[in-house]
């Protein structure tokens, strides 16, 4: 039974990533659109900005400018003068790794092979306008800027001028302590005549290369959009646009509020719109290698002559931190992907952070949590493991039986039903309970596989990250012996191969714990003691009852 559960869920997780892979994909819907004059769409949305095509030798390179590199608390970051876009995002908060604990991980780049960045400008509202888009040149005051001690908002003010009276200034507002700012566009009008504008901002990436362990289950590495349908009122909470869809069937929809987002393991960019705007959500593939999916505004802003306006829109670069994502955007949270299972990882999150809160070490966390969720399936287990007791005193009449009818395998499933219905033994009610708590064992894998807060996180001793695998194997091989204890606990299959193929299975589960991140062992090994311990208890006290 126990082979059986484990084949079905790995074949659960292989028909999963093949739907990812090669699944059918909805249709994306096209809206109708009413045609004017010249076969032109009556009140569409200006046309998305075409990404510009680098020169052959340098296919991935952005036209640049001057760079304006801007520190927070938090933050370390470059904009380019050209678009004022967001080239580098640096996190010194998050080293790249515990031996390079002074190297921050680099979030965004525009270097070859690992483009990231954010794009955004004004698209003019009528044919006479003009674009202030990714590609015209600002100019900044310096190219300097730092969060000072005991200043808790920093701005950073690009300005740029028409020859007929247009000023657009594109402003950047940080925060102490915030991975998320906004970015504004003032706009000034002294051109005489009234100025129409579509904001619009999108995120470009090259896919990154990424190290595939096939022992273990990977995290999504793609966009995300999120919104209400204006015609409908029906919403979108959270949807992947993996890179290939993009391409396949491209976003091409309004939506009301909602944010768009480019993920990865721990930490993603997201752009938020003002909730109470509808914007066109669109995707696309420029220059063969790079991804792009952006949103535009559908109403555009109207600055009267002699008049100024002010609206943007807000980004966050940095970790994905479950309560600060939640509230900056409905919905935006779900980046901290657990899967299907969020409605039991959620929870189980937050029991988890608590206790961190009060012992302050992930890794006793993690084995309080384990405790907690033993106790309250105690019940359940209890009951698996008299069970299994119940089984292992029948072992040997089982064989006897076997050996009687050896070669009547009728008379033996008919005799050995016989023998269970005397002795009011359920022979699935040692799996049964265990199928019950599947889901949660799941749901707790995704939890300490996703949670940044796990990341470089220290246990005791020589485990120093609790995200990554034990260096030294201690907690794996500690696990495989304690998968051997239970073995050894459990009644014996009445068949030999049976009891072959259970004895090599610890062998096998430590071959794939080797390579799993230490928090998850660490799980495994104190739900296996905890286990072996109430299984002991437990077939003891019948043993001594009787």
């Amino acid at each position: 039974m126990i082979l059986w559960v484990a084949l079905a869920f790995v074949l659960m997780l292989i028909w999963q990533a093949w739907q990812q892979d090669y699944g059918p994909r909805p249709e994306a819907a096209v809206p109708a659109q009413q045609t004017g004059k010249n076969n032109q769409p009556s009140g569409a949305v200006p046309t998305v900005p075409s990404v510009e095509t680098p020169a052959a030798q340098a296919r991935e390179t952005l036209k640049s400018g001057e760079r304006i590199r801007v520190r927070t608390d938090v933050l370390d970051l470059e904009i380019d003068t050209v678009g004022g876009d967001l080239r580098r995002v640096d996190l010194p908060a998050y080293p790249v790794s515990i031996e390079q604990p002074d190297v921050p991980l680099r979030l965004m780049s525009d270097s070859d092979g690992q483009l990231f960045v954010l794009q955004s400008g004004l698209l003019p509202g009528d044919k006479q306008g003009q674009a202030v888009d990714h590609h015209v040149l600002f100019s900044a005051a310096r190219n300097e800027f730092e969060l000072q001690q005991g200043q808790d908002e920093l701005e950073v003010r690009l300005e740029w001028n028409s020859e007929d009276g247009l000023q657009v200034s594109k402003i950047f507002l940080f925060r102490r302590g915030s991975y998320a700012f906004d970015v504004r566009y003032e706009v000034k009008n002294a051109t005489g005549k009234e100025w129409r504008g579509h904001l619009y901002q999108q995120l470009q990436r090259i896919p990154p290369v990424e190290n595939r362990n096939i022992f273990m289950m990977h995290t999504y590495t793609g966009g995300v959009i999120s919104g209400i349908d204006p015609n409908t009122n029906e919403e979108l909470r959270y949807e992947k646009i993996g890179f290939d869809d993009m391409v396949e069937t491209p976003v091409n929809r309004d939506m009301k509020g909602g944010w768009e987002a480019m993920i990865q393991h721990y930490f993603l960019v997201a752009t938020i719109p003002d909730q109470e705007e509808i914007n066109h959500f669109y995707s696309k593939r420029v220059d063969g290698s790079r991804y792009v999916l952006g949103m535009v505004s559908k109403t555009p802003r109207i600055v009267a002559a002699g008049a100024r306006d002010e609206f943007g829109f807000t980004v966050y670069a940095g970790p994905k931190l479950n309560t600060v994502l939640e509230s900056l955007a409905p919905h935006l949270e779900l980046t901290v992907d657990y899967g299907y299972l969020t409605i039991l990882a959620n929870p189980l999150f937050w029991l988890l952070d608590k206790i961190h809160g009060l012992v302050g070490n992930w890794g006793w966390a993690i084995i309080f949590l384990t405790i907690i969720i033993k106790l309250i399936f105690f019940p359940l287990s209890a009951a698996s493991y008299r069970s299994m007791a119940s089984m292992r005193k029948l072992a040997p009449r089982l064989k006897s039986i076997k050996e009687r009818y050896a070669d009547d395998k009728e008379g033996y499933q008919r005799a050995m039903m016989d023998l269970y219905k005397k002795e009011k033994i359920n022979p699935l009610g040692g799996c049964l309970p265990i199928l019950v708590q599947i889901p949660v064992f799941i749901a707790l894998y995704w939890v300490l596989l996703e949670s940044v807060e796990l990341r470089q996180a220290p246990w005791i001793g020589w485990i120093q990250d609790l995200s990554i695998k034990d260096p030294y194997f201690v907690l794996p091989l500690i696990m495989g012996a304690s998968m051997f204890a239970q073995y050894k606990l459990n009644p014996q299959p009445p068949d030999p191969l049976q009891a072959k193929i259970m004895m090599y299975l610890p062998i096998v589960f430590t071959v794939f714990f080797l390579f799993f991140p230490a928090g998850l062992v660490l799980y495994w090994v104190v739900n296996n003691i905890l286990s072996i311990a109430q299984q002991w208890y437990i077939t003891h006290k019948m043993e001594k009852s009787n």
